[in-house]
């Protein structure tokens, strides 16, 4: 008789641990999931103790990423990478990943994972490797930019496209990600924001607000000479004006 296969799947949020369950229940019946870690940490601990035949792991999570918890693997757990960021391409691959899915999850490609993984020998995997990291050269030496962002509300875990975002604002405790469409809060302060987003397009115009340039406007000055930048919002709504400090007033000039 054979015995089923096995993984455990590590993503920090539970809400995406959760619904990449429910899809690989649908997309592999017999593959059981025997432990869902919520930090690096604790799915190092579990692969060590169950050595599950797969790991879905997710990339940046607090106390070991999903790379390190990959490269302290000792047995014979073969790594799928699932994250929001594909800069990570090629450092998945080197770290015994097998293959690696993007955020948000695409039933296709996840239906096309799961046939590699039925049918791919473990013997393949550095083959595999080395094939996609002569495919992704450029990610290699790219730097990790945010794709999307995520925010919580309620029971609903949002994924939102950072193409999307008009502007970030500090408010309090929490951080506020504003588009078109909606207003949604985060905890990630602006200064990791302003670190992990492409400052060719992300400007930081106040200690407290981040701009994406793709939403501007224009700029005014009011009688006092203060800068403000315009952000479009939905058509037919007017557009919403942001204080520029004079710390970042000369981004300005040249417009």
């Amino acid at each position: 008789m054979t015995t089923a296969p096995t993984a455990l799947i590590a993503d920090d949020e539970p809400h995406l641990a959760q619904y990449l369950k429910a899809q690989l229940a649908q997309a592999w019946p017999a593959l059981r999931i025997v432990r869902t870690a919520a930090n690096g940490i604790e799915a190092a601990e579990a692969i060590t103790a169950l050595e599950p035949d797969f790991a879905f792991l997710d990339i940046q999570m607090p106390g070991l990423t999903g790379l390190e918890v990959a490269q302290g693997i000792e047995g014979a757990t073969r790594v799928v990478f699932v994250t929001a960021y594909d800069q990570y391409a090629v450092d998945a691959f080197e770290a015994r990943a097998v293959d690696y899915l993007l955020k948000p999850l695409k039933a296709e490609r996840l239906a096309a994972c799961v046939e590699r993984l039925r049918k791919a020998p473990a013997g393949e995997d550095a083959a595999l490797a080395e094939t996609l990291k002569r495919l992704l050269p450029a990610a290699s030496a790219a730097p990790a930019r945010l794709r999307y962002i995520r925010a919580a509300q309620g029971e609903l875990m949002h994924q939102i496209p950072v193409d999307d975002v008009l502007y970030f604002h500090a408010d309090d405790k929490y951080t506020i990600v504003q588009t078109a469409a909606a207003e949604h809060l985060i905890r990630t302060p602006i200064v990791e924001l302003a670190a992990q987003l492409d400052p060719d397009r992300f400007w930081q115009v106040h200690r407290s607000t981040l701009i994406n340039l793709d939403h501007l406007a224009g700029t005014r000055r009011d009688e006092q000479s203060r800068l403000f930048v315009r952000m479009r919002g939905p058509q037919g709504v007017l557009p919403r004006e942001l204080p520029v400090s004079r710390a970042y007033v000369h981004l300005f000039k040249a417009m």
